[in-house]
């Protein structure tokens, strides 16, 4: 299928043009047939050559240049009709000025009425004026739509100028901007758009608004399909939407795909004047949405646009600035950046245009370097959905789906053993650090990047913790202490200390836990400890008693209290050294 919008004067034919064209009747609207003019977008298709034809009829009327913005903004090529017996009038005009703002580049200039005048001057103005456009030069066709003259060379024209539009992609991300929003009795609401790229599909999750919807069923050109491939107009029928909930200028979106934006910086291209002549407050059009928009110039050609709405765009998209006051095109508008950096500092507007004059010459790796230093790290799908290539990663440091600046890169390694180091002289007893209070205090934004980068530094992991390779536990005042305790179960492996004991040498619960983790102690318990010999040394002392023995028997072999021998052997039995059995004995495994 092809999309082509019609554009002209109001009064000129448009419609008729369409009717004739296709037998259909665009204008859906009693008062639109009463009183012979366009008020809203009208819809109508037909076959030409082989070809389905898709045809979006735009209001002429200059109260309705919105409405004819969002007809004519995502449509791929414009069908210009003025009427031979008035020729190139206001709204030619700024019709025109809107193809231009949105840079279209396939269209047909269609002169109506031509048995009412001789075409021939109404042709030459008109090529003349659109050849100044993004339009360039056009073929012209001069027909009738009350006799039919010319209708058959119209056709032709028409086959041939969509066989000059570039293939659409079918593949990838979806945007449909909404242009009518209805209800059917038994299918509920339904949503009409050109289809400009991807593919929608019955059963297809879709964002609307930021809520998720569902694809219930799909038409295009009044018969139900599967799924629809751009481009194309479609209706689709929403799942648990109300009509009221959704309208013209929303727009139904891939998830995780389109990000929003209330500020871009865009190339400007004026109808007249200079940049900083521009109002402050202007009118955006972008797709079938419409937006108050604040203008801050930034150079010559270029601007920063805050939009009142977030939208989802992307660089390359066109746009189109309408002076509400004047109801004229101000401006037309190219995204550059749709995800600018702020600009906060005196001079900072300057810089940035002198920055955006290189968007789209710099090579594909210093451009990706560019996007990825402004933000320090960001995930390669977060700027794929802005627009942003990733491929070139020459410049980048590269860690899973993370893109990062080298110097962030090395800033980052240096701030974590910084931290590590902190954390040993506040915290002698425990050096290490938890992954998420070194995300905090580094600022990585991710855990495996943390990790990623605790491993580039050379910094171990083990347990939940990072730390430095080889670090030693001094337990300060208390070393002196661990020195007679190791000496106390030297001598005696399995007598414990109490609590008194451990006390009177300065081992309290974090030193215990600190030599513990060292390798310097095994704890049975909160108070009860043994050297780290001493599971090994029980073993075989409970490896040479009669199988199965009973906790005292073991109690009695080992020489120690049964404050000691129940956390010692359910240690063992942990370990999978001996085994418990259902009587309540135990036995050393393979005995």
């Amino acid at each position: 299928m092809h999309v082509v919008a019609t554009a002209g004067h109001v009064d000129h034919g448009k419609s008729t043009l369409v009717r004739a064209l296709t037998g259909m009747e665009p204008d859906r609207f009693a008062e639109e047939q009463r009183r012979g003019m366009t008020i809203d977008l009208g819809y109508a298709w037909t076959e030409v050559a082989g070809r389905t034809l898709a045809f979006v009829d735009v209001p002429g009327h200059e109260r309705f240049i919105a409405t004819m913005l969002a007809g004519l903004g995502p449509a791929p090529a414009v069908m210009f009709v003025v009427a031979a017996d008035e020729g190139w009038r206001r709204q030619s005009a700024e019709h025109l000025a809107a193809v231009n703002a949105l840079g279209l580049q396939h269209g047909l200039l269609v002169v109506t009425r031509s048995d009412l005048a001789d075409p021939a001057d109404a042709v030459t103005e008109a090529q003349a004026r659109i050849s100044g456009s993004s339009l360039g030069s056009v073929p012209a066709v001069a027909v009738s739509g009350r006799t039919g003259a010319g209708l058959d060379e119209l056709r032709t024209a028409l086959a041939g100028l969509v066989v000059r539009l570039p293939p659409p992609r079918t593949d990838g991300r979806v945007r449909l901007w909404v242009d009518r929003s209805f209800t059917i009795r038994g299918a509920g609401t339904v949503v009409t758009g050109t289809l400009g790229a991807g593919t929608v599909r019955v059963g297809d999750a879709l964002v609307l608004g930021g809520r998720t919807v569902r694809v219930r069923g799909l038409q295009s050109l009044g018969a139900d399909r599967s799924e629809v491939a751009a481009v194309a107009r479609v209706a689709v029928n929403l799942r648990g939407v109300e009509v009221e909930e959704v309208g013209r200028g929303d727009a139904l979106l891939t998830p995780e795909a389109w990000p929003t934006t209330a500020v871009v910086d865009v190339r400007l291209s004026l109808q007249t004047g200079e940049v900083s002549d521009l109002p402050a407050e202007l009118v955006l059009h972008a797709g079938t949405a419409a937006v108050p928009v604040h203008v801050r110039p930034l150079g010559a050609t270029t601007a920063r646009l805050t939009l009142a709405q977030p939208q989802p765009l992307e660089p390359g998209d066109r746009l189109v600035l309408r002076d509400p006051g004047r109801h004229a095109v101000a401006a037309g508008a190219v995204v550059l950046d749709a995800d600018p950096p702020p600009l906060r500092r005196r001079g900072a507007a300057a810089a940035r245009a002198v920055a955006l004059t290189t968007v789209g010459a710099a090579d594909p790796a210093a451009a990706l370097a560019d996007q990825v230093r402004r933000r320090r790290a960001v995930r390669a799908p977060t700027l794929t959905a802005l627009g942003v290539p990733t491929t070139a990663t020459d410049r980048v440091k590269v860690s899973g789906e993370w893109l990062i600046d080298p110097d962030q890169w090395q800033a980052w390694q240096q701030a974590l053993g910084s931290a590590l180091d902190e954390q040993a002289q506040a915290q002698p007893l425990d050096p290490r650090l938890t992954l998420d209070a070194a995300r905090r205090k580094v600022g990585v934004p991710d855990r495996d990047l943390l990790l990623a980068v605790a491993q580039a530094a050379g910094l171990a992991y083990g347990d939940g913790r990072l730390s430095r390779p080889g670090a030693t536990t001094d337990l300060g005042a208390a070393e002196a202490g661990l020195a007679e305790l190791t000496a106390h179960l030297t001598a005696s492996p399995f007598g414990a200390p109490e609590r008194p004991d451990l006390d009177r040498w300065r081992l309290g619960a974090a030193e215990l836990a600190a030599a513990e983790r060292t390798g310097r102690l095994v704890r049975l318990g909160p108070d009860v400890v043994l050297l780290p010999t001493g599971p090994a040394q029980a073993m075989r002392v409970l490896a040479a008693l009669p199988q199965p023995f009973t906790t005292s028997e073991a109690r009695q072999a080992l020489g120690t209290t049964r404050r000691v021998a129940v956390p010692l052997l359910e240690h063992l039995d942990r370990r999978g050294w001996t085994v418990r059995l259902d009587s309540g004995h135990r036995q050393v495994r393979g005995r």
